[in-house]
C-alpha cells in the first residue's frame, strides 16, 4: 500500500483493512501521527499490528502501544454497522478532502448520515454556549443564508451558538455535527431531537472517538480540530477569551484556513473574544 501521506489518496479499503485500521487506531498510546507513522513504516495496518510488540521491545519508550484486542474492534465495527452508520478511512472517496491536508486529521470517522454532505464546501460556525438573544438570532440569519447557498454549515454541537446554527441550517441546506465523545453519545442530551433531525435531513453527524465514550474536558479540542479542518473557512460569533471557539480559531487560522468573527459590545464579556480576534 502507498504511503499514508497528508492529502494522499486510497483506494476504498476492505471491511479486513478497516478492522485493522480501527484496531490500530484504538490502541494505547496510537494518535494520528503515530498511526500514520506506522502505517508508512509497516506498509500496511495489519503489518503494523504485528510489528508492534517487536517494535516496542526494541525501542522501549515510555508509553508504550498496547494494542486494541481483535474482539474490541470486531465489536465496535459490528456496532457502528448494525446501526446502519459507516466508518470512512484518511484517503477514501467519501472522506472530507479539507480533513487530509493536515497531519493530526483523524484516520478514522464514523459517520451517521449522508456522507456525501462531507463533500460540500464547509464553513463552520461556533461560538458562545450561554449565547444572547442577539447572537442566537445572528447566526440563525448568517447559518441560514450560507446554507441557501448550498455550504455545508459545520459546528460542535454544543450548546447556544452551535444549537443555533445547526438548526438554522437544518432550514435552508445541510449541516454537520461533529461530537467530542463517541457517536452514540449524546452531549449535550437535550439536543437528542436536534441530532434525529440532523440525521433525517441530509445532514450528518460524525466522530473520531469510540462509540459508548463520554466527552471530557480535553476531548472538546480534538473536536475542535476537525470543525476547523472540515470548513474552508470558520466564523466566531460570541466567545469569551478563553472559550473553545476561540481554539477552533487558532487552528482554522494555523491550517491556513480563513478566519471571521462577529464584533460586540465591549460591555459583554461573551464578545471579548471575537472582539481580541478582529484586534489581532
Amino acid at each position: 500500500m502507498a504511503e499514508l501521506e497528508t492529502g494522499s489518496a486510497l483506494p476504498n479499503l476492505s471491511d479486513q483493512q478497516k478492522l485493522a485500521w480501527l484496531r490500530l487506531i484504538r490502541s494505547d498510546n496510537v494518535g494520528p501521527v503515530t498511526f500514520r507513522d506506522l502505517i508508512n513504516m509497516c506498509g500496511s495496518a495489519e503489518e503494523a499490528i504485528a510489528q508492534v510488540p517487536q517494535l516496542m521491545a526494541k525501542a522501549k519508550p515510555k508509553k508504550a502501544i498496547r494494542l486494541c484486542t481483535e474482539e474490541a474492534a470486531e465489536r465496535e465495527y459490528e456496532a457502528v454497522r448494525n446501526r446502519g452508520w459507516h466508518f470512512v478511512a484518511k484517503g477514501e472517496a467519501a472522506y472530507p478532502k479539507t480533513l487530509t491536508t493536515f497531519a493530526s486529521a483523524p484516520p478514522l470517522l464514523a459517520v451517521a448520515g449522508n456522507i456525501s454532505a462531507l463533500a460540500k464546501p464547509s464553513v463552520s460556525i461556533v461560538g458562545s454556549r450561554n449565547a444572547s438573544a442577539n447572537g442566537i438570532a445572528f447566526t440563525r440569519q448568517i447559518a441560514g443564508h450560507l446554507a441557501g447557498a448550498d455550504l455545508l454549515i459545520t459546528s460542535g454541537f454544543a450548546r447556544g451558538i452551535d444549537t443555533a446554527a445547526h438548526q438554522a441550517a437544518l432550514n435552508k441546506g445541510a449541516t454537520a455535527a461533529v461530537f467530542a465523545g463517541g457517536l452514540d453519545v449524546l452531549y449535550p442530551p437535550e439536543n437528542s431531537e436536534l441530532a434525529d433531525a440532523i440525521f433525517n435531513n441530509e445532514g450528518c453527524l460524525l466522530s473520531e472517538m469510540p462509540l459508548g465514550w463520554k466527552p471530557r474536558a480535553v476531548d472538546f479540542p480534538r473536536r475542535n480540530r476537525i470543525v476547523a479542518g472540515l470548513s474552508l473557512a470558520t466564523l466566531v460569533i460570541e466567545a469569551n477569551p478563553r472559550a473553545g471557539s476561540l481554539i477552533t480559531a487558532r487552528l482554522a487560522n494555523e491550517m491556513g484556513r480563513l478566519v471571521f468573527a462577529v464584533p460586540g459590545s465591549p460591555l459583554d464579556p461573551r464578545a471579548k473574544g471575537a472582539n481580541l480576534l478582529l484586534k489581532d
